[in-house]
């Protein structure tokens, strides 16, 4: 039998743009047509998510208070109508936030049912929480290094859990990965996970290394999640021809360039952003990709898990994941789904 909706919910919410995480008790959303309401069971803390704290929005604006938490998962206990949302009706899902919405740090969330990907037998909701931003971010690089034709690819955040996800996809597919970490401990971590090329970028000879390395494995392909300074030191190294691609802004600095290097070397930048990416495949391609990502959960795409809370201490979980952000997540369990 499954559990009766209540009218109030816990929630984590943040009152303005940087301010300290509170939990609150708030109504239960309620779907409109096409959204479906997930009880929530799992939520990690993402990169991408210091992005939104900080008072970043793709919209523009952001409206406070508001729930943080851009994936997760859980189980669809209500749709708001649609033959999709009714479809999904009890049945287990990762899921994100529709963007700028309320996110996934609640007990309850309502999303849009095209935002859910209903999960297959063998996955579980934990994993199932990350299933969507560093899996399929992933494979989308490996498509792009593939269907461009790249040899190798350099990475700039190797030492992240998308970092280990992309070096074990490039060894599969015989694609070199170049993986910067921006200190030296973290040089072991990436060569725990099997990896050949490793740079420092704190070091002093980082720019000359990483040059001749890209121009020895004829690296056209580089993953830019660092801006700042980053983008200007992997112009310098990329060979002639060279795509980049800008995707986050790790450093919270905006990208230097000087647009000189990228006129006489004939590079191509790209501003890379997952749901647009993800709108440029159709329905059979988005369910193979989906289903290929599920597979490959606990290989490849597996994502280590470093400490487990509840909602009620976001801020502190928070603050330790911003002291010691590595490949390790930190997960919000938030019902016994």
């Amino acid at each position: 039998m499954s559990k009766p909706i209540p009218t109030t919910m816990q929630a984590v919410q943040q009152e303005e743009a940087g301010g300290k995480l509170m939990l609150r008790e708030l109504p239960v959303p309620r779907p409109g047509a096409g959204e479906v309401l997930v009880r929530m069971a799992a939520a990690p803390i993402n990169p991408s998510d210091l992005g939104a704290l900080a008072g970043f929005s793709y919209a523009g604006t952001r409206t406070y208070p508001f729930t943080p938490g851009i994936e997760g998962s859980g189980v669809v206990v209500a749709g708001g109508g649609g033959l999709f949302a009714r479809m999904l009706v009890g049945k287990r899902v990762a899921c994100t936030a529709i963007v700028d919405g309320q996110g996934t740090w609640a007990e309850y969330m309502v999303t849009a049912a095209q935002q859910c990907i209903p999960l297959k037998r063998h996955v579980d909701l934990e994993q199932a929480a990350m299933l969507v931003v560093n899996p399929l971010t992933a494979l989308a690089m490996i498509e792009i290094a593939a269907k461009g034709k790249h040899q190798a690819i350099v990475n700039t955040v190797a030492a992240s859990n998308l970092g280990g996800m992309i070096l074990r996809l490039g060894q599969h597919h015989g694609i070199p990965v170049v993986n910067i970490v921006r200190r030296a401990e973290l040089v072991d971590v990436v060569r725990s996970r099997g990896g050949k090329y490793i740079l420092d970028s704190s070091a002093a000879d980082f720019g000359e290394r990483l040059r001749v390395l890209a121009q020895e494995l004829k690296a056209t392909l580089f993953l830019d999640a660092v801006g700042g300074e980053m983008t200007q030191q992997l112009a310098d190294a990329a060979p002639t021809g060279s795509h980049i691609l800008l995707y986050s802004k790790m450093s919270e600095q905006n990208s230097e360039l000087d647009p000189f290097t990228a006129l006489v070397k004939n590079l191509r930048f790209e501003g890379w952003f997952l749901p647009n990416w993800l709108q440029t495949k159709n329905l059979v391609q988005t369910i193979a990709l989906t289903n290929r990502a599920q597979r490959l959960l606990t290989t490849d795409l597996f994502s280590p898990i470093g400490k487990r809370v509840p909602l009620s201490s976001a801020q502190a979980a928070l603050d330790a994941y911003v002291q010691g952000m590595t490949n390790h997540k930190v997960m919000f369990h938030i019902s016994a789904d």
